[in-house]
């Protein structure tokens, strides 16, 4: 990770967004220096694909199944992440956000040219939840068994999320 650092932010259960209840989610900055199709394989290689390109979804959502990972390939954006009363975190090319399920995220405002390429760990089929009232107990269930990944996305399995997700 070239002159990357590493930022983590543990969200609180709003009664509506459970976020993780022990897990944070984790900004690497400046991490990021590859091609598109370099990044795929990367992540591929360390076990995180079904992966994507495009924007963050404009509400406050979740994936109670499964985490995600989103690297920034273009652009800049806020997000805020925890639900509403969440948190904006700013983010821009090379930055790569690991969200742990649960956690809450939507995009706030971004440049045009804005896109993440988002993955799921194993390549699981993630689920879309909005903070509606009758999710939430299903939701908190399925957060707690979402499989932990078996490699940091970008940096493998000696990766610092590997000790930050213990």
């Amino acid at each position: 990770m070239k002159n990357a650092s590493i930022d983590t932010k543990l969200f609180t259960d709003d009664g509506c967004y459970p976020n993780h209840p022990y897990l944070p989610a984790v900004i690497y900055r400046d991490c990021l220096d590859r091609s598109l199709n370099d990044l795929q394989s990367l992540l591929h290689k360390n076990r995180w694909s079904n992966t994507w390109t495009g924007s963050v979804f404009e509400y406050h959502h979740f994936h109670s199944t499964t985490h995600e990972t989103l690297a920034v390939i273009e652009g800049a954006a806020t997000l805020k992440l925890g639900g509403p009363e969440g948190e904006k975190v700013s983010v821009k090319k090379g930055d790569v956000l690991i969200l742990p399920a649960g956690v809450a995220h939507k995009l706030e405002d971004s440049t045009p040219d804005f896109q993440v390429m988002g993955a799921y760990p194993y390549g699981k089929s993630f689920d879309l939840k909005t903070g509606e009232k009758n999710e939430y107990e299903e939701s908190k269930k399925q957060i707690r068994e979402a499989p932990a990944p078996s490699a940091d996305p970008i940096l493998g399995v000696n990766g610092p999320l590997m000790e930050l997700w213990v």
